[in-house]
């Protein structure tokens, strides 16, 4: 690592470490405002130090409404984690809070201003151990998702988790859940390792990866919605349809939709108004999964 980026990196640390003597509490953190109830929260994270940030947005009323988990996605280099803005995928929150949704859009450790250690860290290309990170981001997931199902607004049912990229690889891992808690999981692009070495469709270690999947799909008891855009670089349909194989191999359930093309890079897609427009139909679809449950 270069001198300034090493510099940079301290820095960074340094603005966004929590004080050691500050108390570490849960819930709102702020004002309800514009769009959607639009609030910040605060999430319990495995470091019991920190709380993980959170944005939380609802319909109008006092609920109780089913939950939405959002999973960010990730990088394994440390300053574009570090200097990462709080994740919001507003367009996809307005989507779900459109259909009754609460939506909790939690930042993971290791990621912008919620800091820590990146406990999800998948090691180099020779030795990566995806099955590992997965796990690790389920477990950041699944800690924001009990926390929010205690609150009075939420229903303790019929959850929904949507993951993208690295949160839709550490879903999958989550499929293992227990099926009242968490009714459907909705992936896109799932996965880690793409761009290997920064060059487009080429996954680091796609065999490890693959057999990470098959171990996820023993333990699954979830089903799941793959969707992946025509024109994503990072883990093109016909590799997104392997990595489901690999996962319906070990005994889960993956239903694989290939989506249009959005913008240059369609694995961003789920990031932008027209990426979700292009997808709205394949998630409706996976949400009538939760749609007919009542509270």
């Amino acid at each position: 690592m270069r001198l300034l980026d090493t510099l940079a990196l301290l820095l960074l640390s340094v603005l966004t470490a929590q004080p050691l003597s500050a108390q570490v509490t849960f819930g709102a953190a702020g004002a309800e405002s514009e769009p959607f109830r639009r609030q910040e929260w605060r999430v319990p994270s495995p470091d019991t130090d920190i709380a993980a940030r959170a944005l939380l947005f609802r319909p109008a009323g006092a609920g109780p409404f089913r939950l939405a988990v959002i999973a960010h996605a990730s990088t394994q280099n440390v300053l574009r984690r570090a200097q990462m803005p709080q994740p919001e995928y507003r367009a996809l929150a307005a989507f779900l809070v459109a259909r009754g949704f609460a939506v909790l859009v939690p930042e993971r450790l290791g990621h912008g201003a919620t800091g820590g250690r990146y406990v999800e860290d998948q090691g180099g290309c020779d030795e990566a151990d995806y099955a590992r990170a997965g796990r690790a981001t389920a477990e950041q997931i699944s800690l924001a998702l009990d926390y929010l199902q205690k609150q009075a607004f939420i229903r303790k049912d019929a959850a929904v988790v949507i993951g993208h990229s690295a949160g839709g690889w550490g879903a999958l891992a989550l499929a293992n859940a227990d099926p009242k808690r968490i009714s459907a999981i909705a992936v896109f692009a799932p996965g880690r390792g793409g761009h290997a070495n920064d060059e487009p469709n080429k996954v680091c270690a796609r065999h490890t990866l693959l057999a990470a999947a098959a171990e996820f799909g023993k333990t699954a008891r979830i089903p799941v919605t793959s969707l992946v855009a025509v024109n994503d670089s990072y883990f093109a349909p016909a590799f997104s349809k392997e990595l489901a194989d690999a996962f319906r191999s070990g005994g889960g359930q993956d239903d694989v939709r290939i989506l249009p093309a959005v913008g240059s890079e369609g694995h961003w897609m789920i990031e932008t108004e027209a990426g979700v427009q292009a997808a709205s139909n394949e998630l409706g679809r996976a949400l009538k999964l939760v749609v007919a449950k009542k509270p």
